[in-house]
């Protein structure tokens, strides 16, 4: 596992990246510097044209150089946060990440950046993942990759993380792979991460815990309502899958959720607009669609009725970075909206 010279890695930021999985993914290779007293992993930063970025906390960092000025690193990691789809139409950045892969780099992306690969075409038939908010924009957008819920993927070379804590889990895989378990254990030790967690990981909470909800039932009809966001089930329907009549599956929203399952689907889909209003640059029309709505002006009477403002002020609100008046959010009691789903 020994090797004669260091591991060179760039880390290419985007405008908006995430610092919480950068900084995720950079620290364990400082730490394995540190630990193991020699300098195993060598890194620089990049930017497409040399120049410092913001990222999304609004913080600027500085870089070292351009991608195509740096010097061809073995691993390539592109860090992309909010609005994964704002390098469409950058071609020569598409061209040398293909340059990149073709001449031995490993290429791996965080969260967003997941997208710039597959727009490189470096995902066509392969396995990766995305942070879960994007994934089925993603799906949509890129139907040849083989896109999973994992955690985060390494597949031929090309390796793909959902973002956040992940680019953990992500580098000390790598340093196992390189200079063995006992030195990514000391690593995971040094950040308090007491499980190294596996690339099969699932990214989210499980529905038990993320509801504080007992019943395995009541579970699989949440599981099948955030599997159909775009195109919603009938309650019958969802009923009929899990076994129960419709009113078992409303007492027992009730009961443990305290509201109906109508305004609870809604909450869910609306979740899913406001995040895709805020953090991408789709057409409200097309967000409309992607949670279930047929016409932009329904979406756009319910979203303003759930949440106090409508679908274009949001995302006007998310640019000049106002924050959202506390009264707003996805549990106000609207009863009058379960008429909508």
């Amino acid at each position: 596992m020994a090797r004669s010279r260091p591991i060179r890695l760039a880390f290419l930021l985007v405008p908006q990246f995430s610092m919480m999985s950068f900084a995720a993914a950079l620290e364990p290779l400082r730490a394995a510097n540190r630990l193991s007293g020699q300098t195993l992993y060598d890194w620089v930063l990049v930017s497409h044209d040399g120049r410092a970025v913001v990222a999304s906390s609004g913080i600027p960092i500085p870089v070292q150089s351009s991608l195509d000025a740096a010097a061809d690193p073995d691993m390539l990691v592109v860090c992309v946060g909010i609005d994964p789809m704002q390098l469409d139409g950058q071609s020569r950045l598409r061209g040398r990440l293909r340059h990149l892969a073709s001449h031995g780099c490993e290429i791996g992306a965080i969260s967003g950046g997941t997208f710039l690969l597959a727009d490189a075409g470096l995902l066509d038939g392969r396995r990766c993942t995305v942070h879960w908010e994007y994934a089925t924009l993603f799906e949509d957008r890129y139907p040849r990759a083989q896109m999973v819920h994992d955690l985060f993927v390494v597949d031929r070379g090309v390796f793909t993380c959902s973002g956040g804590t992940a680019g953990l889990d992500l580098m000390l895989h790598f340093i196992r792979e390189h200079h063995g378990p006992a030195l990514a254990v000391a690593v995971a030790e040094q950040f308090l991460h007491p499980r190294i967690r596996e690339q099969r990981d699932q990214q989210r909470m499980a529905l038990h815990t993320r509801y504080r909800i007992t019943n395995p039932k009541l579970a699989e009809v949440i599981r099948l309502m955030e599997e159909a966001l775009a195109d919603p089930l009938a309650l019958s329907e969802i009923a009929n899958r899990v076994g129960l009549s419709t009113r078992q599956v409303e007492r027992l929203f009730q009961r443990q959720l305290g509201q109906t399952p109508g305004r609870f689907y809604l909450e869910l889909r609306m979740a899913r607009a406001r995040n895709l209003l805020r953090e991408t640059a789709q057409p409200i029309r097309s967000i409309a669609l992607e949670c279930g709505f047929g016409a932009t002006s329904h979406f756009s009477s319910a979203y303003k009725q759930l949440n106090g403002v409508s679908p274009s002020d949001e995302r006007r609100r998310a640019q000049s970075r106002t924050p959202l008046p506390a009264s707003l959010g996805l549990n106000r009691d609207l009863d009058s909206i379960d008429t909508m789903v």
